[in-house]
């Protein structure tokens, strides 16, 4: 089940919404919350829900280990890490490993066919951060399994984030209130991601899906350059749309996530780049792999190398594919790069800020492009065509002429605004006033909009 479907939108959200209104006490709206994300997982992979809550259950024991043999906790938190990176990597790179392995050695091994866990990265990770914070000694391990149990299976963040550290809602597992102003809060930003994703992001992806999906003859710069445009487009507003519908259904049951995008295309470096983009996964390795390494305390060659190794990290979780270690590695080469280029190290203003602005999304246009490509070879197509491909035949021309329709330049252009804060400004003018009015015309154009529309994937959904 995705945000985005009437089945959401029209049964499961008002149901859970109401029962849990009128639920006296925490306890009982725990269990609530927890049986509706079971329900919400077993709807897209009933086979799976026994792995989370196995998974939950074994952070559950260890970090208890952890806590009442404090002399032997080292031995238990590498146990609780290799487990988890374990079930990771069974599930997610099996197939890819053994690929490597057969071209490598001209084997022939046969990559067993795994379906991936809807979801299987974040619910990971968050069951990890809970092992570390109580072996660091930020938390005390929690005795009932049940609150664990829903802090990594909580239907709001458990498809595709944003990444909650478990000492970051720690005390509103047993102590929150659901106020009227923060449900209001709480639905307008519901409802806001909703837009982004079903109005830009599902039309970005329709050009881009069908210029990366494009017989090679087909491509030429026009459409090289729209097509990764389309794509940059499209994975911002449906990431953060995403996240924003997770923030706000927060909000509506009395949980506070923080924020995981801020304006990043705005961005005048690559460092700041991932100061905005996906902050909770950026956070979460700073935090739980680049500080334990050493972050930037022993000097500028070790924090290079620092970098480089939390990047490919951070392309490997992406996905089990050359591709997104490239991914990964070529934002690490900029990192490092801006370690050593006193350009970078300036206060940006005027021109400054614009040439440092320009530069960002470049790099991080063209990054997308091998995000998006489905082999490095489709990638270095791609790119040879934005620079080269001057070529402009009848087919090619008609693929581009035909996805240049009236709605697509509109949204296109729309997206650009919305990349930039003028909502941080609009909200200080009258469309404050005016935002419920606003919000219910955007869920009603939403709602028509998936009620004719099949089109409506997430990109994140198996991450």
């Amino acid at each position: 089940m995705v945000f985005s479907s009437l089945v959401f939108l029209s049964v499961f959200l008002p149901a859970v919404f109401l029962l849990c209104r009128l639920l006296p006490s925490i306890p009982a709206k725990n269990i609530l919350l927890l049986a509706a994300s079971l329900m919400f997982y077993a709807y897209g992979e009933p086979v799976y829900v026994l792995l989370m809550v196995l998974t939950a259950f074994f952070n559950y024991l260890f970090a208890l280990f952890i806590q009442r043999y404090p002399h032997r906790k080292k031995v238990f938190v590498v146990i609780a890490v290799l487990e988890n990176l374990g079930v990771l990597g069974v599930f997610k790179y099996t197939a890819f490993l053994v690929g490597i392995v057969n071209s490598c050695t001209g084997l022939a091994v046969p990559a067993p066919a795994i379906t991936l866990p809807i979801g299987i990265s974040f619910f990971t990770f968050q069951a990890m951060s809970y092992v570390l914070d109580v072996y660091r000694g930020d938390v005390r391990a929690q005795k009932n399994f049940f609150r664990i149990l829903l802090y990594i299976s909580f239907f709001p963040q458990l498809i595709a984030g944003p990444i909650v550290k478990y000492h970051d809602v720690e005390k509103e597992l047993s102590d929150r209130r659901q106020t009227a102003s923060g449900t209001a809060r709480g639905i307008r930003r519901f409802i806001a991601g909703l837009g982004k994703k079903v109005l830009i992001a599902n039309y970005m992806g329709a050009v881009a899906d069908a210029l990366f999906g494009a017989a090679p003859g087909d491509i030429n710069i026009l459409t090289a350059w729209m097509g990764a445009a389309s794509y940059m487009l499209q994975i911002y507003f449906d990431f953060s749309g995403y996240s924003d519908m997770a923030i706000g259904l927060g909000w509506m049951f009395g949980f506070h996530f923080k924020e995981n995008f801020r304006y990043p295309y705005t961005s005048t470096s690559i460092r700041e780049f991932w100061r905005r983009w996906h902050i909770s996964l950026s956070g979460w390795f700073r935090e739980y792999l680049y500080i334990p390494l050493g972050g930037n305390r022993k000097g500028r060659v070790r924090t290079c190398i620092n970098k480089i190794t939390v990047f490919a990290c951070t392309g490997i979780w992406h996905g089990a594919n050359v591709t997104f270690l490239f991914w990964g590695l070529y934002h690490g080469f900029f990192l490092m790069l801006e370690e050593y280029v006193p350009f970078f190290r300036k206060e940006k203003k005027g021109i400054r800020a614009f040439l440092g602005h320009f530069y960002v999304v470049l790099v991080v246009l063209v990054g997308f492009v091998f995000f998006r490509a489905d082999t490095m070879e489709q990638g270095v197509f791609w790119l040879r065509e934005m620079v080269s491909g001057f070529h402009f035949e009848d087919s090619s021309m008609r693929l581009c002429l035909s996805l240049l329709t009236p709605l697509h330049i509109a949204v296109f252009f729309a997206g650009i605004a919305l990349s930039a804060p003028i909502k941080l400004a609009a909200e200080k003018t009258v469309l404050r006033k005016a935002s419920w009015a606003f919000s219910l015309l955007v869920l009603l154009v939403c709602i028509m909009n998936l009620a004719g529309n099949t089109y409506n994937p997430f990109i994140y959904f198996r991450f």
